[in-house]
């Protein structure tokens, strides 16, 4: 297996200022990737950002290097990660690129690439631009130099691919919805969505400023969006994160509903619908309570490694469609190419209208598992430490006394020096109890 020197599990990521978020290392990669992504004729790449300050930085560093590759540059301002891969697909782009961290705080950035397809690029793409990256960096003649232009309209496009995906017959009026598009990419498309689908809708953080995008607010932080759903008597709430691509709603009572109780309600809606296509993805980290639940009806699940490429590549080896994560990613094949928070959301409004139910009776019948999560800092090789004997054998034990009602998950952290132990079982003071001496026996062989 090839290791890869710069891109992870989701593009190039890190603090900004240190390598290789800087300035010389956006000039290179828009280069390399400018010198391997000119397959197709077109010799246009689109740029995409969220709100972070440092993504005016980034994003000319990019278009430089991306036009002295002989490459025109499409810019679109602040776009939610999904935006850019539908436009990518419209334009008939070579690519599309998107500036940002997700739902990390605003001093993190990252850059991460979508194929022509809308999807996120093949693993041997990857590789070659990696490889570009470690050649003396040139420059096309001045002929072939590409140029650049703004999109003007890029956000009113997306905008109404979203509406478009609740059918005609249907409205969200009568629902009154709150949104938190946590000071992100979102704040100029995710209220106007819903409101042009007939909802009545308060807006939360929709005011960024270049440093505070998912600051106390959004899908990773429910707090602010529970309370206004209270205040307001709101039908739910919907929260996004700082670049669009999770989903994290409130039911009207204040109570949070994550990417696995959504990912039930979708699942649940869909089966019973002519045509779908068997079963559904979930990760490593996804409750047992929804693999339970999906049992119960009828429903095929698998896991996925823990990450929505991973996910997607599980759907199309299955030849399923939806799939997704706990923290908010959901793939539903039919609409979209990629974890889509707006459209996740319109496809979670659209059956609690044709039910006429809210969230908590749509949950009513799934009972999720208690979990109880220890991150052990280390300081030696993660996965020469969680191939120890004597702590696999501590594992079996637990899992042994579980006895099918629970599991136990330990993996490594693909961003720290963590170790991540997860009990699940149906009953919490296990999980508190297991999970504890797993996380002492680790840290004791950590040393």
């Amino acid at each position: 297996m090839t290791v890869r020197k710069y891109f992870g599990t989701d593009g190039v990521r890190g603090l900004v200022g240190q390598y290789p978020i800087t300035p010389e290392f956006a000039l290179r990669l828009g280069w390399a990737a400018g010198r391997v992504l000119s397959t197709k004729g077109t010799r246009k790449v689109l740029i995409g950002k969220d709100t972070r300050i440092s993504g005016y930085m980034l994003e000319t560093a990019l278009e430089s290097g991306l036009i002295a590759a002989g490459l025109d540059v499409g810019l679109m301002g602040p776009m939610p990660t999904p935006g850019v891969a539908y436009l990518t697909q419209t334009f008939r782009a070579e690519a599309g690129i998107v500036i940002s961290a997700s739902h990390n705080p605003y001093h993190d950035n990252g850059i991460k690439f979508f194929s022509s397809d809308g999807t996120k690029l093949a693993d041997e793409v990857e590789l070659a631009i990696e490889a570009e990256l470690d050649k003396e960096m040139t420059c096309v003649d001045s002929a072939n130099l590409g140029k650049a232009y703004r999109i003007a309209d890029a956000a009113g496009r997306y905008i109404e691919f979203c509406k478009r995906q609740l059918p005609y017959d249907l409205s969200l009026s009568g629902l009154k919805i709150v949104v938190d598009c946590a000071n992100g990419a979102t704040y100029h498309i995710a209220p106007n969505v819903f409101q042009e689908l007939g909802a009545d809708v308060i807006s939360i953080a929709c005011e960024p400023d270049g440093l505070n995008i998912n600051r106390e607010c959004g899908a990773t932080h429910l707090d602010a969006l529970q309370n206004a759903v209270i205040k307001y008597e709101a039908d739910v709430g919907i929260a996004l994160d700082g670049d669009g691509d999770r989903l994290m709603m409130v039911d009207r009572n204040g109570q949070a509903v994550d990417g696995d109780q959504l990912l039930y309600i979708l699942a649940c809606h869909n089966a019973a619908q002519p045509g779908f296509a068997g079963g559904v993805v979930g990760t490593q980290m996804s409750n047992m309570g929804l693999e339970v639940a999906l049992k119960q009806r009828g429903i095929d699940f698998l896991r996925s490694k823990v990450g929505d490429r991973y996910v997607l590549e599980l759907l199309r080896q299955q030849g399923w469609h939806i799939g997704g994560e706990s923290s908010g990613h959901l793939i539903n094949l039919l609409h979209t190419t990629t974890g889509d928070g707006v459209i996740s959301a319109v496809q979670i409004l659209e059956i609690m209208v044709r039910h006429q139910q809210g969230l908590e009776t749509l949950l009513s019948d799934m009972n999720m598992f208690p979990q109880t999560m220890i991150n052990v800092r280390v300081s030696q090789n993660k996965n020469e430490l969680l191939e120890n004997e004597a702590l696999q054998s501590l594992v079996k034990q637990v899992e042994d006394k579980l006895a099918g009602a629970g599991r136990v998950l330990l993996r490594p952290s693909g961003t720290e020096p963590v170790i991540r132990v997860m009990v699940e079982a149906e009953d919490k003071m296990k999980t508190t109890h297991f999970a504890q001496e797993i996380a002492d026996f680790v840290e004791k062989l950590a040393g």
